[in-house]
């Protein structure tokens, strides 16, 4: 079932870009429904095309959804957890849009893994074969095991889960926690009957992903669905395997733009934590590229970003790209702008110039960094540096957003509550640019 449109006081709320707790709410439940419905999309189009499909495509994905379902009835808020997961999204876009054939049977076979994640995380008592192609096997939220092999067999037993490479004797096995519901849990795996000879590294190898600290989100530099194949953005960055010091070095500029934010903006900082549910490194696209950051419409909740400069970059990084979530799904909800003709406007804060759709974005993500450098800039409890930077954004900023504010109020292009959503924002705008005084 599709959430209610938001009400006209929550939508101002969602313009003025403050967090509220019923907006996080709205957020996840229209999220959770998106996804359903391209669940469901997904069955229908494995049946439509079942003649073009591989052998047995088509009897691996039916069993798969009945393995889904069966760890639904078990533990549905755990199953939901893992739907709305942001890679799963990211896988679900890509098999939405493989032409049948090879590419459509690649990007099902990742199914039976997804499966197998909500069994695991739901308890089930499991015996079967799992196919892993190019020898990996990706449980998605939790991390990655490196078999070694084509297939595994998972069977469970008492406490765990024993995860064997097809070929391979049981001294070549992996335990993992048979309920891995606790999504906090680290699940560090470890080798069955290991030999001590053994590289740690040889497969079969189980790699967990990184929880950040001060919440629940995750480092995820493992998933093959983490970003598009081909990259994002332009020139196109990929994604990166951060590596043991590297993930050291996220988890501390994590931790540190938390603190920032819980000293200069609580709300901002507790917004991050329950929308951010992952980071994802990326490269930077060459030498003399600036720092990077992005969201995917097919992923909301996950972060793409180069590797901020220090907790104040990442602080600003979060919150901007929060933003891009909550406006696409506002937008989902009440349309706030239409196709229209492909009119492109020039804003402050790129080179390009941009449809209304890119106006109103990047005005919604820069007014809320402005609301966060004034508050920065005009707290004398705060790092120097902090406020420093900030009142040179803000002063910067605060004038572009109103230049794009106007563009945007004058365009036919918006629908008339986007339209009355340009307007709240418009108001939000003058109030940061009044006479100091507290923002709440």
């Amino acid at each position: 079932m599709t959430p209610a449109p938001p009400s006209a006081a929550l939508l101002g709320l969602f313009a003025r870009t403050r967090p509220t707790r019923d907006g996080a709410a709205l957020l996840r439940s229209t999220l959770h429904a998106r996804r359903l419905v391209l669940l469901k999309a997904l069955l229908v189009r494995v049946r439509r095309h079942r003649a073009e499909l591989g052998d047995g495509v088509e009897e691996r994905f039916e069993a798969a959804w009945h393995l889904l379902e069966r760890a639904e009835q078990r533990a549905p808020a755990a199953v939901r957890d893992l739907l709305d997961y942001p890679t799963t999204g990211g896988w679900l876009a890509a098999a939405l849009t493989a032409p049948p054939g090879p590419e459509l049977d690649a990007r099902l076979a990742h199914f039976d893994a997804l499966a197998l994640t909500a069994a695991l995380r739901a308890g089930c008592a499991l015996d079967l074969t799992v196919a892993t192609p190019h020898g990996t096997l990706s449980l998605a939220g939790l991390g990655r095991l490196l078999t070694g092999a084509d297939r595994v067999a998972v069977r469970t037993e008492g406490r765990h889960a024993r995860i064997t490479p097809e070929g391979a004797g049981p001294d070549r096995a992996v335990l993992l926690p048979r309920d891995l519901n606790d999504p906090r849990h680290p699940h560090p795996g470890r080798p069955a009957d290991a030999d001590p000879g053994r590289s740690p590294a040889a497969p079969p190898y189980w790699n967990p992903l990184l929880r950040l600290p001060g919440g629940a989100a995750v480092l995820d530099d493992l998933d093959p669905h983490r970003v598009p194949r081909g990259g994002i953005g332009t020139p196109p960055r990929t994604g990166v395997e951060a590596g043991p010091a590297g993930r050291a070095v996220w988890a501390e500029r994590w931790r540190a733009a938390l603190r920032l934010l819980d000293a200069t903006d609580p709300g901002r900082a507790e917004e991050v934590r329950r929308l951010v549910r992952v980071l994802v490194p990326v490269a930077h696209a060459d030498r003399g590229t600036g720092p990077f950051g992005a969201t995917l419409r097919a992923a909301p909740g996950a972060v793409l970003a180069t590797l901020p400069d220090g907790p104040r970059e990442m602080a600003e990084v979060l919150v901007h790209e929060i933003q891009h979530t909550k406006l696409a799904a506002v937008h989902e909800l009440v349309p706030l702008y239409t196709a229209g003709p492909a009119t492109v406007h020039k804003v402050g804060w790129r080179t390009d110039a941009r449809p209304i759709a890119g106006v109103l974005q990047g005005a919604y993500a820069h007014l809320a960094l402005t609301d966060l450098w004034r508050r920065a800039a005009r707290s004398s409890g705060l790092p120097a540096p902090w406020r420093t930077r900030a009142g040179q954004q803000f002063e910067r900023f605060h004038h572009q957003v109103g230049r794009a504010l106007s563009v945007l109020l004058e365009s036919d292009e918006l629908t008339n509550t986007g339209r009355e959503f340009a307007r709240h924002m418009r108001q939000h705008h003058a109030r940061l640019g009044a006479t100091p005084r507290a923002l709440r």
